[in-house]
């Protein structure tokens, strides 16, 4: 079973399970490839239904880290984690510690951060057991909270996505919706209210609406029918999946760009876009900010550059339609057609990633000491 669920899913350099009974840990790395540079990738914290379930999530989630970086021009290979548990019940900091050493254990060949169900402080826990994390406090030379980027780098996307579809970029006026309010969908109305945008919001947290709803007087629906809205852009900002069979013959918008992954739950749903006129911004181009963050984060971090390396989603997404037009092909082919290309130009000259950190402290413990 594990085995066909891992063909299934393509070639990967390395799966690692990570179990400890004593403290409650399981969990998955999956490392899919490290052509460009080391493998990158949060971990998500989810409560799965079951084993077979988180498995198909986190081998999804690797490849898609590896296009995404590919895409957006880092030399960083694609991987991910996944913990299996209740992110608002279960956590705890030798959880996280134990976690921390299964990533210390591959010496640099997979670099997390924090995800769906993770936060900051879960990192700072992480970074208790090994270097290699990123998205880690400020006051120990990290970033912190990704989501300000990840949100500024889908504000690009869509500014991309309208001077694609509409010829500018100018969003005063434009109706967007946005599915989802968490952090970066937070960030981002907040965004698009600054530019002018009306606004259209959902969650199933109302509180989180509430937020959004007097801050920035956006319009509120139900977040069960919002993919039905009529509409300029579709932003989705929550879990994945959402343009289905179910959803896409009542998609009443003209762009889809958002931050959430893997936003169509089959390619074909992709094709059936393109036949509706529908401009869809490949999610892991769009979304790539927080990782641009990152990655800045392990050359020594700015904030100032990091938003300004964000501001490269408008570009890579431009050559993504560039791409779909000249050959005639969907938007998603087009993305991967833009990454596998370098995948496989910079492949010639690199072999695998061995690791080894960049840091010039070991842990946690060992800034403290200073």
């Amino acid at each position: 079973m594990v085995f066909d669920i891992i063909e299934e899913h393509g070639s990967h350099e390395q799966i690692v399970v990570c179990h400890n009974k004593d403290i409650g840990l399981k969990a998955y790395i999956a490392i899919h490839n490290t052509t460009l540079g080391p493998a990158l990738g949060g971990t998500r914290m989810w409560t799965y239904n079951n084993d077979e379930e988180a498995l198909v999530d986190v081998l999804r989630l690797s490849k898609g880290m590896t296009y995404k970086a590919a895409a957006a021009g880092l030399n960083l290979g694609g991987g991910k984690a996944v913990i299996i548990g209740d992110p608002k019940k279960e956590k705890t900091e030798a959880m996280f510690r134990a976690f921390g050493r299964f990533v210390n254990s591959l010496n640099g060949k997979y670099i997390t951060a924090e995800d769906v169900g993770t936060t900051v402080k879960d990192m700072e826990y992480v970074f208790m057991e090994t270097p290699y994390v990123t998205g880690i406090p400020k006051d120990f030379g990290g970033s912190g909270d990704p989501s300000p980027y990840t949100a500024h780098g889908v504000l690009m996307g869509i500014k991309a996505s309208c001077k694609e579809k509409f010829g500018t970029d100018e969003l005063k006026g434009v109706r967007v919706t946005v599915q989802g309010l968490g952090n970066v969908g937070h960030n981002l109305c907040e965004y698009l209210h600054q530019e002018g945008a009306i606004l259209t919001v959902a969650d199933i947290d109302k509180e989180r609406v509430k937020r959004v709803q007097e801050k920035l007087g956006a319009k509120v629906t139900d977040p069960n029918t919002i993919v039905t809205e009529e509409t300029d852009v579709f932003a989705p900002c929550a879990l994945g999946a959402i343009v289905n069979d179910d959803t896409i013959g009542n998609l009443k918008c003209k762009v889809i760009a958002g931050g959430a992954n893997n936003i169509l739950k089959e390619h074909r749903h992709g094709d059936a876009l393109m036949e509706m006129g529908i401009l869809y911004a490949p999610d892991y181009v769009a979304n790539a900010g927080g990782l641009m963050n990152v990655f800045v984060e392990l050359e020594g971090y700015s904030p100032d550059r990091a938003f300004e390396k964000t501001r490269q989603v408008y570009h890579n997404l431009l050559k993504v339609f560039e791409i779909a037009k000249r050959d005639n092909i969907p938007t998603y082919k087009a993305a991967d057609r833009l990454a596998e290309e370098r995948i496989h130009t910079i492949g010639r000259l690199n072999q695998q990633h061995n690791g080894k950190s960049t840091r010039p402290y070991t842990t946690l413990r060992e800034v403290l000491k200073r």
